[in-house]
């Protein structure tokens, strides 16, 4: 494992480079969607590894973002020695478009079909294991390239305070032992209350009022009901917040660690994820090593290797709060990747966010974004159209770059002047 002052930035640009060291003995497969519990799912995890990703029907994370805009926006920075296994394949508009943008070949996508996508990778002579994002119930333990048991740990909320680092008071519950009811909750508002295995910040709930605590008990409830939790943890509210980070590396499997990036995050005033800000010329990671150290170590330790993203806060006085970590890709690691990309064409800001949108096909888009897509001020990740009374639009999962973050606000006014949105 190499020493705090070793640490050095990741010089590629693709997750295929990133984790080429670790897959060179066997044969590996990346699963580039999420595990589901909707009932579109053909393989729902609702046994083992418990996933929060909706309370009811309704409210469900939705086929198109688990298998579509999700997957395809990792897929565009796969690179092109990773099989990449997805549902659904991209429009060969936007797989054109990443070939000309982003320079690889995309010969490496395989499209199983998603009733039975499960029992082929299980069945597969050609791939020994699979990369996930998080464990599948349907998919033998053996096939995962971090043990599930192990993995599904890391992800647990529950386990940040055995990181090693600074983090807010907390305690866990489990729910089968104990009545929501009767879980002790501090005197004062505002806290949190989160589920263990929250998908996207599902399942986080801030608490500032008794009726904020009564849907948030409404909402376990109906976890309870469909058997889809087991632990919630009760978490102190980090007050007079200036800073919030997403910390970003990679841990080998022989532990020594690489830096991917800190990204600023963008979330709405109910601390919901909006994207990410990165200047990739002027974060100092160093005031993180610590923390990215005893991750790494730890993460080491219980048999994980792969990308490793944690939230931080960073309050008025200087402290800094680990808030939760996530043992997987995340959200703004395309936008980490695209650091030497983007400084060599002396951009050094950009932002990721996954909620642009855009009257008109995405051919059409093209065209009026053309200018702007030749010169990398814009990077699209994923597009997906979609119908709504009657007109077309894209929604779109991008990067806007610039020099300084001055010309990244104005080229983002631009881009709204031609009819990008940012919607929140």
């Amino acid at each position: 494992m190499n020493s705090i002052s070793e640490f050095d930035y990741f010089q590629g640009s693709s997750f295929s480079d990133l984790f080429a060291e670790d897959l060179k003995d066997i044969s590996y497969g990346f699963i580039l969607n999420y595990p589901a519990t909707a009932s579109w799912a053909a393989y729902p995890n609702t046994q083992k590894y418990l996933i929060q990703d909706g309370s009811d029907e309704a409210t469900k994370t939705s086929y198109n973002k688990i298998h579509q805009k999700e997957p395809w926006k990792n897929l565009a920075v796969l690179g092109d020695a990773i099989p990449g296994f997805i549902i659904s394949l991209p429009p060969k508009l936007l797989l054109d478009y990443w070939r000309e943008h982003f320079g690889f070949s995309y010969t490496n996508i395989k499209v199983v079909e998603r009733s039975l996508y499960l029992d082929v990778l299980n069945c597969s002579d050609h791939f020994d294991k699979f990369i996930t994002l998080f464990p599948f119930d349907h998919l033998q333990k053996e096939k995962h390239a971090v043990d599930p048991d192990t993995h599904y740990y890391l992800l647990d909320k529950a386990t940040l305070a055995d990181l090693g680092v600074p983090h807010p008071k907390y305690k866990s519950y489990n729910l089968h032992s104990l009545n929501i009811a009767d879980i002790p909750l501090p005197e004062q508002f505002p806290y949190l209350i989160k589920t263990s295995h929250g998908l996207s910040g599902e399942g986080t709930y801030i608490i500032n009022s008794t009726s904020d605590l009564n849907y948030c008990f409404a909402e376990l409830r109906k976890y309870l009901d469909i058997k889809l939790l087991d632990t919630i943890i009760v978490s102190e509210f980090i007050k007079n917040v200036v800073q919030n980070y997403c910390v970003q590396f990679y841990v080998s499997e022989t532990g020594d660690i690489t830096l991917i990036g800190t990204t600023s995050q963008l979330v709405t005033p109910e601390g919901n994820y909006l994207g990410g800000l990165i200047d990739y010329r002027h974060t100092d990671m160093s005031m993180f090593f610590e923390m990215i150290a005893a991750i790494g170590k730890y993460a080491h330790q219980q048999g994980y290797f792969g990308i490793i993203g944690f939230d931080v806060l960073e309050d008025q006085s200087g402290q800094l709060y680990v808030i939760d970590a996530n043992f997987r890709v995340n959200g703004s690691t395309p936008l980490c990747l695209q650091r030497h990309t983007l400084l060599g064409l002396g951009k050094g800001v950009a932002k990721y966010a996954s909620n642009y949108q855009m009257v008109g096909t995405l051919e059409s888009i093209l065209l009026t974004l053309k200018s702007e897509l030749k010169r990398k001020d814009l990077m699209i990740l994923s597009a997906q159209e979609s119908v709504k009374y009657g007109k077309i639009y894209t929604e779109i999962y991008a990067i806007v770059a610039g020099e300084t973050i001055e010309e990244m606000q104005h080229i983002e006014q631009k881009l709204e002047k031609k009819g990008l949105r940012w919607i929140f």
